[in-house]
């Protein structure tokens, strides 16, 4: 009786001791559990802080082309010529077309075109063109490098042409001078003539013969190089 209480007792009491174990590893697995879920929740919301925390990136705004300011390049005013520089045509664009001289003569024309060797590169061939009407002839130089169409000389003796400002050959000396004040020259005048010269720069001058207090002939001499 005595053997078998006592193979009962060490029955029972391994028993009691897997139990306890058993009940002991159920709850360090709960812990541990536990421990991982809440770390993984405090992971979680540190790095949402940490998101939260960061200066966020602003979306870029759209910004349109300056259309308007490529319009005002382009559709820009035209370089304007100093009266010296041109009489005629205040325009730069328009005083490289020949066109452009043609519709300012109110009477018929010829045009004549000579070969012209270059200054500067005696193997460049240039162009003076000749435009005669009447005893007028206005002499326009064309480098072949530039497109340009230089004026060089005009010699104007009838009102088949009006110079810029309306200036033209029959006009009264009081009117002359009140339309040449209204350009940066200098004017000197004499009983026979007005002349008009650059004030600085090139030497150009624009002379207004008189007979009988009007103007009978016009000569310009520009400056080509």
């Amino acid at each position: 009786m005595l053997a078998r209480f006592l193979i009962y007792t060490m029955l029972h009491l391994i028993s009691l001791s897997l139990r306890h174990r058993y009940s002991l590893s159920v709850r360090l697995l709960v812990l541990l559990l536990l421990i991982t879920t809440t770390a993984g929740a405090c992971s979680t919301e540190g790095t949402h802080d940490e998101h939260s925390d960061e200066p966020q990136e602003r979306n870029p705004q759209h910004i349109e082309p300056d259309t308007m300011l490529a319009r005002r390049s382009t559709g820009g005013p035209a370089a304007t010529i100093d009266f010296l520089g041109n009489p005629f045509l205040s325009d730069y664009r328009q005083s490289k077309k020949l066109d452009a001289y043609f519709a300012r003569i109110s009477t018929d024309f010829t045009l004549d075109a000579d070969p012209v060797e270059n200054i500067h590169r005696p193997a460049i061939t240039d162009t003076i063109y000749t435009i005669r009407f009447g005893e007028s002839v206005i002499e326009l130089y064309a480098p072949t490098q530039t497109g340009d169409l230089l004026l060089q000389v005009a010699d104007i003796r009838n009102a088949g042409i009006a110079l810029r400002n309306n200036m033209k050959v029959g006009m009264s000396q009081p009117e002359l001078m009140t339309k040449l004040k209204n350009f940066d020259v200098r004017i000197l005048q004499t009983n026979s003539e007005i002349v008009a010269t650059s004030v600085e720069g090139a030497p150009i001058s624009l002379r207004f013969f008189l007979k009988n207090g009007k103007v009978n002939r016009i000569r310009y001499e520009g400056y080509v190089d």
